[in-house]
């Protein structure tokens, strides 16, 4: 087993004399705790020195990264025959493995693990003891000298370090809006004193404090000229506002104090204009596409109800820009401005859509012809006729009626249980008689001429009801009855 190490004046290869002293790990510490001991577990192979700092920087920055440097695959190529590679990165020792072909169809085998480790810091207390001619006196002046030009190179070539200008320049324009904001607003309200009418007449801040500052006290406006900061239909209302103004006179004081508010004002403002400038140019280099599609405010454009559809479409637009800026090797801004047309015509097409065409819908119009068939040549489209003004609905007489007649309704049927219940007692009762008439009906139809046989068949029946359950004679005639009962209610 071979072990790859790197130092500040080259690579160097250590031959593992003795294989079966790295099975014990907690024991491996222990033959490094003297230079003799160290010396019977590796010994120095081969060494490979860097020529000049350049080239020292250079190839540790590739390691850093995890990528082997054309030297340092030319040296393992010609050390590495037929032999374990021990490597204290994981990724280096892949690359390493994929990278490197000592023969033919024959890689190197990279190790890592605890073992390596272990060996690694064994290696390093050691270092000057294993490497002859390499003393500390020399190591550690090579050691600082390629840490600072590493981080030279780092803090010089950062892919980060363009994105922290752009993130202080917009926190810093912030700024500088809030303080502009601020300022002006102290001016607006102090010079309104003397001059309240100017406030009307000068909405933009910067032109505020240039024309207050040119004009100082307002009777001074009819014989300065503001051609180069108002236009002349501002400049004329202006000196038409100043004779008539109802303002409070100021002191010389004051002008002087509103006069260095105004430079701050001005002072401000520019600082503002240069940052844009800036973070513009420095968003131009970085993400083209990205500036060239959000460089302006496309919602800003839309209306509020298609805020929504064109702001999904701006993100997902947006999200392919910034991909193609991150990973795109061509830095043009050609696929910004063609999704930037695709927006503005789908902006357009959803305020300004034909009639009966759906959202986002290409493939032609609708077929009107279902809901337009009464339409007269030359007459617009229509998809429904329109309604007539119905003047009775003005009318109240209608409504009052309506409301009496539900009034009596609901009367009705709050009356209408006690009605339902005496109906009820007086079917009951004319049933109850309707049942007596019945019977006596009966009975008088099944009496017999004969008073003797009458009695008789009374005594009959006395006798049969005390010997219980006997058949009465006219037990079939009393069923015919119940069934006249059964259909007179069912009739009722």
């Amino acid at each position: 087993m071979l072990v790859l190490f790197e130092t500040a004046a080259g690579f160097a290869l250590f031959k593992v004399l003795d294989e079966g002293k790295l099975s014990k790990v907690e024991d491996l510490c222990k033959e490094f705790s003297a230079s003799g001991s160290a010396r019977k577990v590796v010994a120095l192979k081969a060494f490979s020195k860097f020529e000049n700092t350049i080239q020292a920087l250079a190839e540790s920055t590739l390691l850093t990264d995890s990528k082997p440097s054309k030297g340092l695959r030319k040296f393992l190529k010609a050390h590495c025959k037929g032999e374990t590679l021990a490597v204290a990165d994981t990724k280096l020792g892949k690359a390493i493995k994929d990278k490197l072909i000592v023969n033919a169809l024959q890689k190197i085998e990279c190790v890592h693990n605890n073992v390596v480790m272990e060996l690694m810091r064994g290696v390093r207390s050691h270092l000057t003891e294993l490497i002859s001619g390499l003393g500390p006196q020399d190591l550690a002046p090579m050691s600082l000298g390629l840490s600072h030009s590493m981080s030279r190179y780092k803090l010089k070539f950062s892919a980060d370090k363009v994105d922290v200008i752009i993130i202080q320049a917009i926190a810093k324009m912030d700024e500088v809006d809030k303080e502009l904001n601020n300022t002006s607003m102290r001016l607006r309200e102090w010079y309104g004193w003397h001059f309240p009418e100017l406030a009307k007449i000068v909405q933009e801040n910067t032109v505020y404090a240039k024309t207050v500052k040119l004009m100082g006290d307002r009777t001074n406006s009819i014989k300065l000229d503001f051609s180069e900061i108002l236009s002349e239909e501002m400049e004329t209302e202006l000196k038409e506002a100043a004779v008539s103004s109802m303002g409070t006179e100021v002191s010389e004081s004051d002008l002087q104090i509103i006069s260095e508010v105004c430079d701050q004002v001005i002072t401000l403002a520019d600082c503002r204009v240069q940052l844009y400038d800036c973070l513009k140019s420095r968003m131009n280099a970085i993400a083209p596409n990205l500036t060239a599609l959000v460089g302006e405010l496309v919602v800003g454009q839309a209306s509020a109800k298609h805020k929504g559809k064109i702001s999904r479409s701006l993100a997902a637009k947006t999200a392919l820009a910034i991909r193609c800026d991150a990973l795109g090797g061509d830095q043009d801004n050609s696929m910004g401005l063609e999704n930037r047309v695709k927006l503005e015509s789908r902006l357009r097409n959803l305020e300004g859509r034909e009639l009966g065409r759906s959202a986002g819908s290409a493939k032609g119009k609708s077929n009107m012809e279902l809901y337009n068939k009464d339409r007269k040549k030359g007459e617009g489209m229509m998809i429904t006729p329109a309604k007539s003004y119905n003047p009775a609905a003005d009318s109240v007489i209608g409504l009052k009626e309506s409301a009496a007649a539900k009034k009596e309704e609901h009367m009705a049927l709050i009356k209408a249980p006690a009605i339902d219940e005496g109906k009820k007692e007086k079917k009951r009762k004319k049933t109850e008689a309707d049942d007596a008439g019945l019977q006596n009906d009966v009975f008088v139809c099944a009496e017999p001429e004969s008073g003797d046989a009458g009695m008789e068949v009374k005594k009959k029946k006395k006798k049969q009801r005390a010997e219980g359950g006997a058949q009465l004679p006219n037990e079939g005639w009393n069923v015919k009855v119940k069934k006249e009962k059964r259909r007179r209610r069912m009739s009722k």
